[in-house]
């Protein structure tokens, strides 16, 4: 028996989303897959893409939604942003729980100190850190939002 992945149980999902005529969840899922199919025909060579690599579209596809929304709001298209926030909230239920503040700021204490102990300080160990972290943050924290936590630790 093989293990189930992350594209299959999208797959999974829609087919159910369809079935119970779910609007939203199919559209959305529709959205994510296809998504997927762009990423693994992009370049010379078809490929199947991992979990990984499928966990990375889903974020990409997220961070859309919500910068479409907070633009839709912001041009006064309410009904359009909340269909954006709608969708970003299906995508959210395959991503992992984000970390905390408090979780995400331990993290980059213990980066910090281990490229202490390489004798990086300061913001010269700004790379050496976010290469450290982010295999091990993955999709619970987004780029930006980790670069503010590592720059304001080396800053202190």
């Amino acid at each position: 028996m093989s293990e189930t992945t992350l594209k299959d149980t999208l797959h999974s999902d829609l087919t159910t989303a369809i079935k119970a005529r779910d609007e939203l969840r199919s559209a959305t899922l529709r959205m994510v897959l296809t998504a997927v199919k762009s990423e693994e025909v992009a370049g010379k060579t078809a490929k199947m893409l991992s979990d990984a690599e499928v966990m990375t579209v889903l974020q990409r596809e997220a961070k859309k939604r919500a910068e479409a929304a907070e633009a839709f709001a912001g041009a006064g298209r309410a009904e359009s942003a909340e269909r954006e926030k709608a969708e970003l909230g299906v995508i959210e239920t395959y991503l992992p729980a984000p970390l905390s503040d408090e979780e995400l700021a331990e993290l980059v204490d213990e980066a910090v100190l281990a490229a202490s102990a390489e004798g990086l300080t300061g913001m010269g160990a700004m790379g050496a850190v976010m290469s450290q972290l982010k295999p091990t943050i993955g999709a619970r924290a987004d780029g930006k939002r980790l670069s503010a936590a590592v720059r304001a630790r080396l800053n202190n």
